[in-house]
């Protein structure tokens, strides 16, 4: 979730001309990337929380298995935590504030919080019933159904 999220900051800073002064990527840190100058701050923060869900979950619909689903999903709901979190602890170095002083909405922060945080729950929470269940045993001692047809 962090590698494609902070991937998207990176990805969208560069295609807006801002030149990439810094960044960790490194496992087990907290990634950050910096731009100076950053011409357009705003597509920079919003490419990070875009390219995080959406990359996962187009990579989801290509390979195609429970697994892959499980961790789109879980992008989906981190990606909107972090987002709602860094909101309520104002931390100046984290996304959402650095987007307030942007200029970016109230609303749309809220909004993009709720859908990826509300999907992303139902999905998750269907990929971990699915992961966690019991695979189904046929029925001993019955004989197969039979198509009518």
């Amino acid at each position: 979730m962090t590698f494609t999220h902070e991937m998207g900051h990176i990805i969208g800073g560069t295609c807006c001309g801002g030149s990439l002064k810094t960044a960790d990527l490194l496992p087990w840190h907290l990634p950050y990337s910096i731009f100076e100058p950053d011409p357009f701050p705003l597509v920079t923060l919003w490419a990070g929380l875009i390219i995080g869900v959406l990359a996962p979950l187009v990579l989801a619909i290509i390979v195609h298995r429970d697994w892959m689903w499980f961790i789109a999903n879980f992008c989906l709901i981190a990606n909107g935590a972090y987002i709602a979190t860094a909101w309520f602890s104002g931390d100046r170095y984290l996304d959402t504030p650095k987007m307030l002083e942007h200029g970016a909405s109230p609303l749309t922060i809220a909004f993009y919080c709720l859908l990826t945080i509300g999907f992303g729950y139902v999905g998750f929470r269907r990929s971990c019933i699915s992961a966690l269940s019991l695979p189904t045993k046929p029925d001993i001692g019955k004989p197969p159904a039979v198509n009518e047809q």
